[in-house]
């Protein structure tokens, strides 16, 4: 089971709890800020930003698609200064593989948990793929190649070969009764893959975006992360340097992605390689302007507020399964919208609801309780 620890975390990069909090602000109620606000007014700018706060149906990306490979890439970020230093400390690899196992198993139980409750159901019922599992199986698999690669060359190996194993495969397959290449959702050989091998039910019922198949490239999601920390960490430049390096990498794979995205549709159901490009350069850049501003130049004060989100992003995640933040919100503050009125109030009521979770994880933080997984 996850357990909360009272004791400080350390060791960990400043800019790092901040990105994750960042990255958990837009879904623990900063989209619907934006929502209502738009609803309200109306405004031209308001719509595109909206707009980015809403998933594509199939092909194309949005602001609201960086969250989930963001909170990957984090996770894979952060593996070189605590699993690595773990070994460092006397610890076998294969007691840390074991420890990645459990993490994941815990990840994946939490997010069935998340998925339907706590219920007994026939297993064609459940849905199997979750966010916490992909987030799971995704690090266990990315931190296992990091630990048993001989040579640091075959983790960049490992990158690349998932992703252009994986556009291949989707390139030559396709589901029965579907032309060669097919990339439908009906269609493509990875969501049939899932058909046929997953229990229970798919999200979408032919499809789900958590399915098995799609997250091999998944893996190299954590992988980039894994290899961005393990930069930052060891190598001997300073930070101004290393951030100037990691800004024109993360360039180049979003000009990939792009160049990519023309044969192999940028899409986050399928986690498409031209995805991961994609994400993986805006996740390179995210995390440059975080390290460069917090770490390497010292202004840490703005970021607090975020830091605050990160050093518990799992429990706010899985918070709303137990907790009624809506009801606590009216409970607390439902006369300030009242007070307010039509039509300004359901903004009112949106940034009080986001202050509430936000609050409640202040007392947290301030109690020095983490939820660790």
């Amino acid at each position: 089971m996850p357990n909360a620890s009272s004791t400080p975390i350390a060791n960990r990069l400043y800019s790092l709890d901040a990105l994750r909090g960042f990255d958990m602000f837009w879904i623990m109620g900063a989209e619907q800020i934006i929502h209502h606000a738009h609803q309200i007014s109306q405004n031209p700018f308001l719509e595109t930003l909206s707009n980015q706060m809403i998933h594509p149906d199939w092909n194309g990306f949005a602001f609201y698609d960086l969250i989930f490979p963001l909170f990957l890439f984090i996770a894979g970020l952060a593996s070189p200064y605590s699993v690595v230093k773990e070994i460092e400390l006397g610890k076998s690899k294969s007691q840390m593989a074991f420890r990645i196992f459990k993490r994941t198993s815990i990840l994946i139980l939490l997010g069935l948990v998340i998925n339907q409750g706590i219920h007994i159901m026939p297993i064609s019922e459940i849905r199997f793929g979750s966010v916490l599992g992909r987030i799971g199986i995704a690090y266990m698999f990315a931190n296992f190649i990091f630990i048993y690669s001989k040579k640091e060359w075959m983790n960049y190996l490992w990158f690349a070969g998932l992703l252009i194993g994986y556009y291949l495969t989707l390139k030559f397959t396709s589901a029965p009764g579907f032309p060669t290449g097919d990339l439908t959702q009906a269609g493509n050989f990875a969501s049939y893959l899932d058909r046929l091998i997953m229990p229970g039910k798919l999200y979408l019922g032919n499809h789900d975006p958590e399915g098995l198949a799609s997250s091999l490239p998944a893996i190299s999601t954590g992988l980039l992360g894994i290899l961005v920390g393990n930069y930052i960490k060891n190598n001997p430049s300073s930070g101004a340097k290393k951030c100037v390096r990691l800004a024109i990498i993360g360039i180049i794979f979003i000009l990939i992605s792009l160049i990519w995205n023309l044969d192999f549709p940028i899409n986050k159901n399928l986690w498409s390689s031209s995805f991961v490009m994609l994400t993986g350069g805006i996740s390179i850049l995210l995390f440059t302007l975080f390290y460069y501003i917090i770490d390497v130049k010292g202004y840490r004060n703005w970021a607090f507020f975020f830091k605050v989100i990160g050093v518990n992003s799992i429990l706010i995640y899985i918070s709303g399964t137990f907790i009624d933040w809506q009801y606590t919100t009216n409970g607390l503050f439902g006369w300030v919208g009242e007070w307010i009125g039509n039509p300004f109030s359901i903004v009112a009521m949106s940034l009080l609801y986001l202050g509430v979770k936000w609050g409640f994880l202040y007392a947290l933080y301030k109690m020095k309780i983490f939820l660790k997984v």
